[in-house]
């Protein structure tokens, strides 16, 4: 669905110095999937999705939607591409003089349907998104989740195969922003869209991408299944984004009893986790084990625990134990 192909941006500050927002980011998203991309800030997250739709022009590099290479693209060419790209902002970007009925049927008086066809439309949006008691109302009456269902209303109002959304939940609290998350994610089942969403938050990708890709200086340096990334971060940056989710279940990390004992972190998926592996390990080997910590991680179709644990023992059987435990398809992590 969408290619990038060594994708870079520079921009230029008031002295003439370069900044590199984007280098040689290559990507491939595929149709009808959720697609993370996260990053801190300035790591050049909202250039890329702003590059996907030309509203910033590359540097260098390629773009690719359903195989044609939009960087090319004329105007008139990017008019139409943009017809079929529906794009919500952190801060909703809503005409504040315009009713909520104005600003979801704006898209389609540019493209000049009648009144009548824009009104059904409309309307139809309106009970999609759970606002028909608002359709005469003006943003300054809404909520911030109200907002952002507008905001959704009018990124659908064109039947867009691709919705972006840059930041669309940061300005949202955590119930608010579920609640967002299930309607862009019923959106992608319903209509089948290829949704792109950038975030500086993991608990965000975690409750609705199918894969991810983590930005940092303008470089891609992960991508992943979330369901992968969770249970197997390759990254410093993976591990510190997923260390600051609050998870399911947590222990404080108890400090290992002896100095020379090894000590593993175990990453498993909710097919294994309910097997006794560990209890089987204890007994098929000559070893001593202790649980310093364990968290559990739910995602979208299952769920990622990891279990930290200290075993003693001779380094011929902690062998064993760890080559067990990688033939129960158990990620293991020496630390």
């Amino acid at each position: 669905m969408i290619r990038i192909e060594n994708l870079s941006k520079t921009f230029y500050d008031e002295n003439n110095n370069n900044i590199e927002a984007l280098k040689n980011v290559n990507l491939e998203i595929n149709e009808g999937e959720i697609f993370g991309i996260i990053g801190l800030s300035g790591a050049g997250k909202s250039t890329l999705i702003r590059c996907i739709n030309r509203l910033e022009e590359p540097t260098q590099g390629k773009i690719y939607i359903q195989g044609e290479d939009i960087t090319v693209y004329d105007k008139e060419n990017l008019r139409n591409l943009r017809k079929n790209i529906g794009m919500i902002f952190q801060h909703f970007n809503l005409f504040s003089q315009k009713t909520v009925y104005k600003n979801i049927a704006f898209p389609l008086e540019l493209e000049g349907l009648s009144k009548d066809e824009i009104e059904k439309r409309v309307d139809t949006l309106l009970e999609y998104v759970g606002l028909e008691d608002k359709k005469y109302a003006y943003p300054s009456q809404l909520s911030g989740g109200q907002k952002q269902r507008v905001a959704i209303a009018r990124a659908l109002a064109n039947n867009p195969k691709i919705l972006l959304s840059d930041e669309g939940t940061s300005a949202l609290d955590p119930k608010t922003t579920k609640s967002i998350l299930d309607l862009l994610r019923r959106t992608r089942d319903e209509f089948g869209l290829t949704i792109v969403l950038i975030t500086h938050q993991m608990e965000v990708i975690k409750d609705i991408c199918d894969r991810v890709a983590i930005i940092e200086n303008g470089e891609i340096i992960e991508i992943n299944t979330v369901e992968e990334l969770f249970k197997n971060p390759r990254t410093k940056t993976a591990h510190e984004f997923i260390s600051r989710i609050k998870s399911d279940i947590t222990e404080e990390i108890i400090e290992p009893n002896e100095s020379s004992a090894t000590i593993v972190r175990l990453g498993y998926t909710g097919e294994n986790a309910k097997k006794p592996i560990v209890s089987r390990m204890v007994k098929n080997f000559d070893i001593e084990v202790n649980i310093l910590s364990g968290d559990i991680n739910r995602l979208i179709k299952t769920s990622v625990g990891h279990l930290i644990l200290e075993i003693q023992g001779e380094d011929e059987e902690i062998n064993k134990a760890i080559n067990y435990l990688i033939s129960n398809n158990v990620n293991v992590e020496v630390m």
